[in-house]
Formats: structure tokens, C-alpha cells, sequence
């Protein structure tokens, strides 16, 4: 068995079928908690979501030639957008999942540019000293959602402290990622669920099993377009095309691998719009490289795509067995706050390696000055996003699509650049 200080790259070769597929479904855990509070969210269907999610992430590794280990979640960038559209009212969904499947093609249009000018007068936007402060800020933006899930529980019922299912959840992963050996050490997170799901359970506090039938399709429902979702959709979708570039970036530094060479961000950026627009036909949320999942390949040192491909499958299996969805439904939001906060650390950490490996110079007051407006800006404007009017239409920019946007504007207009990117 290959060590995982220096990466397993086949599972199936390295660990044999059956732990690579107990690795896929511990990716599922690990994204199963944020893709479904985007439909919680907004009002869409959870188990379309799982479905979108499934079918968008193999068409992402068919169209990428299965080189990258992502998963392809539910997008927290665009609920601006669907609050705006919707605003609460079921029957105009379809319009912003319309506007959905339009934002998707703004991918395609971009990947079509990057594949006539070339990657490299697009790429002199993102350089580490823009990349890597954005990774760190992923993680940084997420950290206060996995301080809820942990207290929650206790928050809501005084007098049980239900925050130790948390610690224990976090305990396990660090007991089993520094002191496990063989499939102990590259199943930390599988792990942390079962145990402190087992100790939640004797307490009483997993939530109640319910579901309806044996095996149901999702309600898929069909897109309506109107111009001005598909406007609002449009706009938010070029903020997280540069989220995207982030996110390709830190699974690459993870890995080791230079993903935006190859298989190159025309094939990631197909793959996540295509697979965002039949996100939108469906009736689902839009799509993205799902950083959850990329800090299970960074804590586990897993960095095969078939794992993610098979997350996919059992994500598709999940959406059509509602008995499976009801009893991941009763894992407490203190075991998903638990190993989300040792996840979304594990992100900022790999925003920091990229700072690191790059060597980017901190001695240079220009790329202070550019992680510094990157960082606060984001933390900021997460709490109060801008928010844009146009006629009827109330564009809003979170945290980090403000900062993407401060960060490379930046990089683009002071002088003294020290990188160049390497095609």
C-alpha cells in the first residue's frame, strides 16, 4: 500500500475495489451537508439537487478525460440571485433555474475564448498572490457555517451539551489522520461519522427517520426564461467562473498537478458549466468544484478521480431511494459541523501551501497589499454583501466574488509583478 505522504493516484490498483468505493462514499458525507442546504435554502427539491450533482460531476470527469478529483456540489454563489428572482414564491423558480441554465453557458463562451487566445492571457489574472488568499478565504467564509452546525443542538436545547459530538468527531479524524495506519489513516472522515454517529445515538439526539416509498424518482421540473433572471444569473456567474479558477488551482496544489495545463481550464470550465446548465434543465441549483471535497483529498492524500466518480454514482442513488436519504437525514448537524471544521481549515491550509510552494514575496509591499484588500474585503462583504440595482433587478456580491474581483483588479493595475505564469 502506497503511503499517503506520497499520494495514492490509483485506489483500485493501490487499495484494491472495495476501499476505493468506501472512499467515494465518504466523499458523499463530506459534501452531503452543503449540497443539500442550497435547496433547503432556496425552496428547490433536495433530491433533484443529488441527482444535478450526480450527473453533473460524471459529465465534469468524462469532459475533463477523468484527470481531476472533483465533485461538482450545489453553488452557494448564485443564492443572491435566486432570492432576488424567486424571493420566496415556489412558482418562479423555474425562472431562476432558467436563468441557471443560462449562466452554465457562460462558461462555454469563456472555455471558447481560452481556447483560441490560449490559458496564459487569461491565467496573468490569477496568480498565487490572487489565488492563494482567495483559497484561504474559501475556507475562512465557510468556518462560521461548521461553528453553527456544532452548536445548534445545544443552542436549542439548553442543558445538553451536545457540542461533545462535534469535539468527538473532530478527536477521531485527528487520532485517526495522525496516529491510523492503512485504510484507518485514509478514512478518517467515514470514520469520525460512525463513531460519533454511534455516540449521538446512545444520547438520543439523531434526528427522527422518515421517508416516503421504496424508490422514487426526483421531481424534475422544467425551465422558464425571463430576461432579467437570466441577467441577474449571468453577472453572478462570471464571479464564480473566478471561484472556479481558485478552486481548480487548490485541487492541483493538492495533488500536486498542474490542472490548469492539463487537462486545462477550456475542458474544467466545460465541465462545470455544461454540467450547471443541465443543473438549470433539471431544475436544480447551479454547480461547482466542490472545496469540501477537496479537503477530504487533502486530509487523505487520495488523489484518484474514481472516487469522486463514484460519490457521484451513490449521489444519484441517494436522490432516488428516498429510505437512504431519510437515514442521512437523522446524522445530527453536530457530526457534519465536527468534520466541517477540520474540512474547511484543511482548505485555508491549502491556500497557504499555495502561497508556499509559489514563493510568493511577502517582502514586496504590492502582494501585501493584495492578500490584505483580498482577505478583509471577503470576510466583509460576506456579511454585508454589495448589492447592485438595476430597474426591478437587486444584483447582490458576496464575500468572496467582491474579493476575486478587488484581487484582480489589483494585480492588474499596480506595478511590480513578480510572477509570470508558465503555459
Amino acid at each position: 500500500m502506497a503511503a499517503t505522504q506520497t499520494g495514492i493516484y490509483d485506489a483500485r490498483k493501490q487499495l484494491g475495489w472495495p476501499q476505493a468505493i468506501i472512499l467515494g462514499i465518504q466523499h458523499v458525507f463530506a459534501m452531503f451537508g452543503a449540497t443539500v442546504l442550497v435547496p433547503l435554502l432556496t425552496g428547490l427539491s433536495v433530491s433533484v439537487t443529488l441527482f444535478c450533482a450526480g450527473i453533473a460531476t460524471l459529465w465534469f470527469h468524462f469532459i475533463t478525460k477523468g484527470k481531476v478529483p472533483v465533485f461538482l456540489g450545489s453553488s452557494f454563489a448564485f443564492l443572491g440571485a435566486f432570492a432576488s428572482i424567486a424571493n420566496g414564491d415556489p412558482a418562479l423558480l423555474p425562472y431562476a433555474t432558467g436563468g441557471i441554465l443560462c449562466a452554465g453557458l457562460v462558461y462555454v463562451v469563456l472555455a471558447a475564448l481560452i481556447y483560441a487566445l490560449g490559458a496564459k492571457r487569461v491565467m496573468t489574472l490569477f496568480p498565487p498572490v490572487v489565488t492563494g488568499p482567495i483559497i484561504v478565504l474559501i475556507g475562512l467564509i465557510l468556518a462560521p457555517s461548521a461553528l453553527n452546525n456544532c452548536l445548534s443542538g445545544t443552542l436549542a436545547n439548553p442543558g445538553q451539551p451536545r457540542w461533545i459530538i462535534s469535539v468527538i468527531a473532530i478527536a477521531v479524524i485527528i487520532i485517526c489522520n495522525i496516529f491510523g495506519k492503512g485504510m484507518i489513516k485514509i478514512l478518517p472522515i467515514l470514520i469520525s461519522i460512525i463513531v460519533s454517529y454511534i455516540v449521538a445515538f446512545v444520547a438520543g439526539w439523531t434526528k427522527p427517520l422518515t421517508f416516503n416509498g421504496i424508490i422514487a424518482l426526483p421531481p424534475f421540473h422544467m425551465p422558464k426564461f425571463e430576461i432579467g433572471a437570466i441577467i441577474t444569473c449571468v453577472v453572478v456567474a462570471l464571479a464564480a467562473i473566478i471561484e472556479h479558477v481558485g478552486d481548480v488551482a487548490a485541487i492541483g496544489a493538492t495533488c500536486g498537478k498542474n490542472f490548469i495545463k492539463d487537462p486545462g481550464l477550456t475542458r474544467t470550465l466545460l465541465g462545470d458549466g455544461i454540467g450547471t446548465s443541465i443543473a438549470g434543465a433539471l431544475g436544480g441549483p447551479a454547480n461547482t468544484t466542490y472545496s469540501e471535497n477537496t479537503g477530504v483529498v487533502a486530509l487523505t492524500g487520495v488523489y484518484d478521480p474514481f472516487v469522486l466518480r463514484v460519490a457521484a454514482v451513490v449521489a444519484i442513488l441517494l436522490s432516488i431511494i428516498p429510505a437512504v436519504d431519510g437515514f442521512i437525514n437523522t446524522i445530527p448537524d453536530e457530526v457534519i459541523g465536527g468534520i466541517s471544521f477540520v474540512l474547511y481549515g484543511m482548505i485555508s491550509a491549502i491556500g497557504l501551501r499555495t502561497l508556499v510552494e509559489h514563493k510568493v514575496d511577502f517582502a514586496n509591499q504590492r502582494n501585501v497589499i493584495i492578500a490584505a484588500i483580498i482577505l478583509v474585503s471577503g470576510l466583509a462583504f460576506n456579511s454585508s454583501p454589495a448589492q447592485f440595482r438595476f430597474g426591478t433587478v437587486t444584483l447582490s456580491f458576496g464575500g468572496l466574488a467582491c474579493a476575486a474581483v478587488l484581487g484582480i483588479v489589483l494585480n492588474a493595475i499596480l506595478p511590480g509583478k513578480d510572477y509570470t505564469f508558465e503555459d
